[in-house]
């Protein structure tokens, strides 16, 4: 498996989406808070969800989960993903973007990169233990969120 890029930039500036289902019944939801690295001698990915997102039901009821990313062209969808819940559109059928199976999860064709990966720890983040300029501006009166660690199992390019 190989992946080079500047994960940084993919991340902040460009997103990716999560993925979490099967091709019967899945969701995807724009991400920026996440990160790879290694873990208990694994290559891994970390991905935040609040608990109210219609994602978090995929990524707990689900044991693998996809991240991709996609070309700058893309970010209007990638928008649309993060602002609009599953609840409410159709994500499995949006325009510009076509469902792709990807190993035993879901992505889209579009995507440049897609890390398949096996769920290995979920955690609830403790607001308490944040600093307090963190917890006000992004906790004051929202939900908190759960850490997702999946090993990456396959990179498709």
């Amino acid at each position: 498996m190989t992946f080079t890029t500047d994960i940084l930039n993919k991340f902040h500036k460009q997103w990716a989406l999560l993925s979490a289902g099967t091709p019967d019944n899945f969701n995807a939801m724009t991400v920026s808070w996440a990160g790879l690295g290694t873990l208990w001698n694994v290559p891994v990915a970390t991905v935040y969800v609040r608990t109210n997102r219609y994602t978090h039901e995929f990524m707990d009821n689900n044991d693998y989960f996809t991240v991709s990313f996609y070309p700058e062209s893309m970010k209007k969808e990638l928008g649309v993903f993060g602002s609009k819940s599953g609840r409410d559109i159709d994500k499995m059928n949006y325009p510009g973007l076509t469902p792709k199976v990807a190993g035993p999860s879901m992505t889209y064709a579009e995507a440049e990169v897609t890390l398949v990966c096996k769920k290995l720890f979920m955690q609830q983040l403790d607001i308490s233990k944040m600093p307090a300029d963190v917890q006000e501006k992004f906790y004051k009166g929202d939900y908190p969120h759960d850490m997702y660690i999946g090993e990456v199992v396959d990179v498709i390019q």
